[in-house]
């Protein structure tokens, strides 16, 4: 066996998955792939943007050089976060770039490089390589970058394997790695949708961008500021009525406010230590939340019901909510509602104008089995927060 099959075999026999995307080399790498049994096991797609739309479709922008570090970087973060899409267990995804610039059959003013990135949870590593101009042809430096794409593939495998690179005196790979933020920088600069806390307030990224047991879960969302005990009796009295845990759902970013700060959103995390759970989304409106937590039961107060069908906050539009509400439905998603006095009157489900046909997606609370006349604004008005 030679050691290219044998760095493919051991990087099969991993519990890892990738989507490799290659432009300008790197594609032999993907050929001794699938040349070698068992490549459904590690491969989840292969990508080859040559062209420079399929670049920017790629990364999303107009790279300011299609080779380097920076655009290796980009791809690698497309290709696994397309990783996650395509993800149907819980293995570990890496997203695999080249991006290289090679021997070809015209005349080429610049350097022969290329660079190679591999992004999974944790952190990104970028290797940088200029070869000696003219001592190759392409299929030779074609044979190197793909050597080099396999090596750090398997690196962030956690395969060790000899895979020499047939580099020539004075040509030497510069490998940089950097370290993924916390999880709630990351929330807040859009590379996850999902953060959850655990009972002892630990933060923790969920990279696939939804909760696999929402179907189990009843959601809470709120500002929390401050949390209350209204809060905690309405959990209380949800997880009484569904027979699921009550999940806080706090999202960081707002329609028509700036994102809370990192500062901030910790500060309002940290009540929930040692109370319950926290999950902080980047998901203002319940259609985004039904979408990262399809099958959940929604539990919400009577003043929010009423801005959940009013065609003013879907842009003045009846068929906008309409829709909205259909998506949810679609989701597997309800809501179960609690009143609130409001002037002096205690407000109800059944005082409330549901769309016909969208009756069943609610369900009311007794007031015996909840009420708790507080709100945050009256709490932060008093100096209680």
């Amino acid at each position: 066996m030679g050691e290219i099959e044998d760095m493919v075999v051991k990087l099969h026999a991993t519990p890892h998955k990738a989507v490799v995307a290659a432009a300008g080399a790197g594609s032999s790498a993907l050929s001794w792939l699938l040349g070698v049994g068992g490549a459904s096991r590690t491969l989840l797609e292969a990508q080859v943007p040559y062209s420079r739309r399929a670049m920017v479709e790629l990364v999303g922008m107009e790279p300011e050089q299609y080779v380097g570090p920076e655009t290796a970087r980009a791809m690698a973060k497309a290709a696994y976060r397309r990783g996650l899409e395509l993800r149907e267990d819980v293995s570990p995804i890496v997203g695999v770039a080249c991006t290289a610039a090679i021997a070809t059959d015209r005349t080429r003013r610049g350097e022969d490089r290329g660079c190679i990135s591999a992004w999974d949870a944790e952190r990104v590593v970028t290797v940088s390589l200029t070869l000696e101009k003219g001592l190759r042809d392409r299929a030779g430096e074609e044979e190197v970058f793909s050597r080099l794409l396999l090596k750090v593939m398997g690196q962030a495998f956690g395969v060790e394997a000899e895979l020499a690179l047939g580099l020539m005196e004075g040509e030497m790979p510069e490998a940089v790695t950097v370290e993924h933020p916390g999880p709630v920088a990351r929330l807040l600069a859009g590379d996850i949708r999902l953060v959850v806390s655990q009972v002892d307030g630990r933060l923790a990224a969920v990279e696939s961008g939804k909760t696999a047991e929402a179907d189990g879960l009843a959601v809470l969302p709120g500002s929390f500021s401050p949390l209350h005990y209204g809060h905690r009796e309405l959990a209380r009295a949800a997880a009484e009525l569904t027979g699921r845990e009550v999940v806080f759902e706090l999202s960081v970013t707002n329609v028509d406010k700036p994102p809370l700060a990192e500062e901030e959103i910790a500060r309002r995390a940290a009540q929930f230590a040692g109370m319950g759970r926290i999950a902080l989304t980047r998901a203002p409106t319940f259609r985004e939340k039904a979408e990262l937590f399809p099958g959940c039961v929604f539990v919400i107060g009577w003043d929010t019901l009423i801005r959940l069908v009013d065609p003013r906050y879907y842009g003045g539009s009846e068929t906008g909510m309409l829709a909205a509400l259909a998506e949810m439905w679609a989701l597997g998603c309800r809501f179960l509602v609690a009143g609130r006095a409001m002037d002096g009157v205690f407000r109800t489900l059944e005082e409330a104008a549901i769309p016909g046909g969208f009756r069943p997606l609610f369900q009311g609370i007794a007031e015996g089995a909840f009420r708790a006349d507080v709100s945050s604004t009256e709490l932060r008005g008093r100096g209680e927060c």
